[in-house]
């Protein structure tokens, strides 16, 4: 009995099933049926309706629609729809590949996670783990800036107006190519934002120099402080970070710490921390000259005091064109070399024009001692012994060239007001708004070693006479890989001599000469009292004529 009722449920069951299906089947034909072939064509074309109808909605009465109606309408709604499946494309066709994109940054991102947990072990779980690969990620950041960025090496410029000096700085002054409203050439730091970063940077110096080294080296006998600080310099790249190079004084005499720190927008970043020893670094000054034996002799004079006597590490080499005068040259360096015992100097004579691109390539290749440091130099440069530790600090063979900006004095006379008042040349080296200016077209004076000398090219021998043989030798260095150092240099001055524009130039150039003349004269504002100095002296008569007017 019980066979027979599970039997007679299932079919009953299974009957149930096939009238459901049945009925779907029929749902399904009726719903999905295609339609009639008036409704195939989508809305209702309009119809013409019979005459005299209000509303133009008569019956069709079989007459067939005219052309003007019924043809473009149709066009036009097949357009429409046209337009719509293409529109309807062009968003498929952008999500697609929008999804690729992801899929492929996906991918990557799955990669990175991959070799990040074959390089690191196993990953940890939960937030720890993501804090990691954001701490990883900003450090892999950081070091990205500084690849970037131009420290270890140069990069190719297209002009010496693509270059970002330097700016270099003590302890208390900031000099600096870029003065601000001040228009000071050295200041203080002002600005509390500059304050902190000068600090910030020689706190960082100071740990890391009086820190041991990983290695366990403690070869260090000296604690160092802020007074061992002497000078640095330093650069922003707007899109990467500042560079800080920083020099102190070192262990021993004749030794320097040099230390490179980098801020990539960000913490700073120790670069090198090295050694220099310059008691062996030799610098051979290259002085071209014509005449201007008096001029030679001031020359000497510095020349003996800091280069003989304070750094003793100098050769000198003078390239002489012509006759005349030759022999009061030679007498100053024969007085020179028996009053100190000095022997380290040679003396080139050349009959022919004045070159002063021609005398610094002779004088450069004459030497045969190895690789020396040189210094291109002019018989009106004043320089300090602190700017050749600058120059042999700022100057590596196959890596970095020095191109400091010097210091040009302004006419002695107008700023002391008369020749009976112009002190001694050595007080006159004050770097101030009013005693000079920062000479950053001048490309003439720079340190290099000779074998990037000899293999940039050197000069071109072509151009007679002075200038256009620096801007020459500065590009071909600009589209190197040479690291160029361009910073202003607070030990190396220009001193003042009147400046003759002839006659026999063009209009145009002899304007160009007088405006070059009036640069090198004075600053702006004493100038502007040269100029008007009848009315202040009218001034001040009145002055005084009132005055004596009140007396009783």
């Amino acid at each position: 009995m019980l066979r027979r009722g599970l039997v007679s449920c299932l079919s009953r069951v299974g009957a149930v099933l096939v009238l459901v299906c049945c009925v779907l089947s029929l749902l399904y034909v009726i719903t999905c049926s295609p339609h009639t072939d008036d409704s195939l064509t989508g809305p209702q074309l309009p119809r013409a309706g019979p005459a005299g109808s209000p509303g133009g909605h008569g019956v069709l009465s079989g007459a067939p629609q005219g052309p003007s109606g019924g043809r473009e309408s149709y066009q036009a709604l097949l357009q429409e729809r046209e337009e719509q499946h293409r529109q309807h494309i062009s968003s498929l066709k952008k999500q697609i590949a929008q999804l690729k994109e992801a899929l492929q940054e996906r991918g990557e991102r799955i990669k990175g996670e991959k070799e990040s947990q074959e390089k690191g072990g196993e990953r940890q779980a939960g937030t720890g783990a993501t804090e990691e690969r954001s701490h990883t990620d900003l450090q892999e950041f950081l070091r990205s800036q500084l690849s970037r960025a131009e420290v270890h090496s140069g990069v190719r410029l297209p002009s010496e107006y693509s270059v970002v000096p330097f700016e270099s700085f003590t302890l208390q002054r900031v000099y600096q190519l870029e003065m601000g409203l001040t228009r000071h050439p050295e200041e203080k730091p002002v600005r509390k934002d500059r304050r902190d970063e000068i600090n910030e940077v020689l706190e960082s110096a100071m740990q890391t120099l009086n820190t041991p080294n990983l290695n366990g080296d403690r070869t260090a006998s000296k604690v160092y402080s802020p007074a061992d600080f002497i000078e640095g310099i330093a650069r922003t790249e707007k899109d990467k970070g500042t560079l800080y190079d920083l020099s102190f004084r070192g262990e021993q005499p004749q030794q320097l710490r040099r230390l490179v720190l980098f801020r990539p927008f960000g913490p700073l970043m120790k670069v090198s921390d090295e050694r220099v020893q310059t008691q062996h670094a030799l610098i051979n000054i290259i002085l071209p000259l014509s005449h201007r034996a008096d001029k030679f002799r001031h020359f000497m004079h510095n020349f003996r005091e800091v280069c003989i006597k304070q750094d003793g590490r100098v050769h000198l080499t003078v390239v002489y064109f012509g006759r005349d005068q030759i022999n009061d040259v030679k007498g100053t360096l024969e007085n020179t070399s028996r009053g100190l015992n000095f022997r380290n100097f040679t003396l080139i004579q050349l009959n022919e024009e004045f070159s002063r691109g021609r005398g610094l390539d002779v004088g450069a290749r004459a030497w045969k001692g190895g690789n020396v440091l040189l210094f291109f130099c002019d018989v009106d440069i004043i320089f300090t012994s602190d700017f050749l530790n600058t120059c042999r600090l700022n100057t590596q063979p196959g890596k970095k060239v020095f191109y400091p900006v010097l210091f040009s004095q302004y006419n002695p006379a107008v700023i002391y007001g008369s020749s009976e008042h112009v002190p001694p040349v050595e007080q006159q080296l004050v770097i101030k708004k009013d005693t000079g200016f920062w000479r950053d077209f001048g490309f003439g004076m720079t340190c290099q070693y000779r074998s990037d000398f000899i293999n940039i090219g050197g000069f071109d021998v072509d151009i007679k006479g002075w200038g256009g043989e620096d801007v020459h030798l500065y590009r071909k260095y600009l589209h190197s890989n040479l690291l160029v150092i361009r910073a202003p240099s607070r030990g190396l001055f220009h001193l003042w001599h009147e400046k003759h524009c002839t006659d026999e130039l063009p209009p145009d150039q002899y304007k160009m000469c007088m405006q070059s003349k009036a640069m090198n004269e004075a600053s702006h504002g004493q100038l502007g009292m040269l100029l008007f100095r009848h009315e202040i002296e009218a001034h001040l008569r009145k002055q005084k004529q009132r005055i004596a007017a009140k007396k009783p």
